[in-house]
């Protein structure tokens, strides 16, 4: 049995193409314009290369491995975590997200593998408490004169926070995938020194697209599964009628129609853009001055009409706007507590990253899952300022 064994590991040894080969192969398939499978601005840190997976499947593996990739299940969306089975979380969202920059990647000829790493960590420093929790954090680190972005929180957690290996801090990913979480113009390098400031990669681009689309659609769906919205209140949106029509003729649910109106818009304004700025090459990607994957100026006029409905109908319903000053709240009187008491995890971070006070308290909290930080604040000792319902709401002394 075990020569048997040995026979058939060697068989498949024989068979299966070394690295070098398959990335030759699948780089093939991609746009010239597409960033190659190998990479092209390596990792701070030096590795030895992997027997069978590509640069970028390596770091999608470290991403999703992370205690901070196991969180974002415990965090909000809109709703707060636990509220309702059905509802988004962060890790739903995000592995939505994924799905849409792989599928657009693999459309346009680009590298999947390093849209879906900057899709998996591109929410991975977002505070407990959705949106309400990232203002809440953003004003306390405004007293200190220092700022709270939760896409720069996601980079300084894959560099910083977590740990792959004892030798080198953060996860030591390939620098394409840490220029992707920043979402702009200025590059990872000019961080750090270095004076190469870019246009985002196209992989880079579509995630950003992918993550408008994701939770348009499904912050729209939520908000009708929730009953706060109703379809007479999307009477002015046009791609909402557009994507019921299609809907209702297909079978299928509104948000997949959602999510496919703006996919193929955007499919077809990049490649109007790829042609009129004649992109032929990745240098051509990255030294462009304007984005080059983008809705039409019709798509982002009906989308900001529906955002508009959401923003107005959904996201300042009382609902919503219930359990997200609680969070905020919470986040402020955590924050203002651990200033007066720094706890001994708050303590660890500040010596171990060698940051101030206040980033490493920032740093605790953004890290939290709505259910810890309730859990922490129920800790807190009773204040004559603290509102009522706060109290009431989350069982707190």
């Amino acid at each position: 049995m075990l020569c048997v064994l040995q026979d058939n590991m060697t068989l498949f040894l024989f068979l299966m193409k070394t690295i070098s080969e398959r990335i030759k192969v699948a780089n093939s398939s991609l746009s010239t314009y597409a960033v190659p499978h190998a990479g092209n601005l390596g990792r701070e840190y030096k590795e030895a290369e992997d027997d069978t997976r590509f640069q970028f499947q390596r770091d999608r593996d470290r991403i999703i491995h992370t205690q901070a990739f196991r969180r974002l299940k415990g965090k909000t969306q809109v709703f707060v975590a636990g509220c309702g089975d059905h509802f988004r979380t962060r890790l739903t969202h995000t592995m939505e997200v994924a799905q849409i920059s792989r599928d657009m990647a693999r459309t346009l000829g680009l590298n999947e593998d390093l849209a879906e790493c900057i899709a998996l960590a591109h929410d991975l420093g977002h505070t407990p408490f959705g949106h309400a929790g990232e203002n809440a954090m953003r004003e306390e680190m405004k007293r200190s004169n220092e700022t709270f972005e939760h896409n720069l929180q996601s980079l300084r957690v894959v560099t910083l926070l977590e740990e792959h290996k004892k030798k080198y801090p953060g996860l030591n990913l390939n620098r394409e995938v840490l220029e992707g979480l920043m979402k702009h113009r200025t590059s990872f390098d000019e961080e750090h020194g270095q004076d190469l400031p870019r246009n985002p990669s196209l992989e880079a681009q579509v995630v950003n697209l992918a993550d408008e689309i994701a939770y348009t659609a499904h912050d729209t769906d939520d908000g009708l599964r929730s009953e706060i919205l109703h379809f007479t209140d999307f009477a002015d949106s046009s791609l909402f009628q557009e994507a019921a029509l299609i809907s209702e003729k297909n079978g299928t649910e509104v948000r997949g129609s959602i999510i496919h109106l703006l996919v193929i818009d955007a499919y077809h304004d990049t490649e109007l853009r790829l042609r009129a700025n004649s992109i032929n090459s990745l240098n051509d990607v990255y030294e462009s001055e304007v984005p080059l994957c983008a809705f039409s100026y019709e798509m982002t006029k009906r989308l900001s009409d529906l955002r508009g409905i959401l923003e107005e109908k959904f996201y300042a319903s009382a609902d919503v706007l219930k359990h997200s000053n609680k969070g905020r709240q919470i986040i402020h009187e955590l924050f203002r507590s651990y200033e007066e008491n720094p706890p001994e995890k708050v303590r660890e971070l500040k010596g171990r990253t060698k940051s101030s006070l206040s980033e490493a308290i920032k740093d605790y909290i953004a890290g939290m899952t709505d259910q810890y930080a309730l859990l922490r604040f129920e800790e807190l000792p009773p204040r004559a300022d603290r509102d009522p319902a706060i109290a009431t709401s989350t069982g707190g002394k």
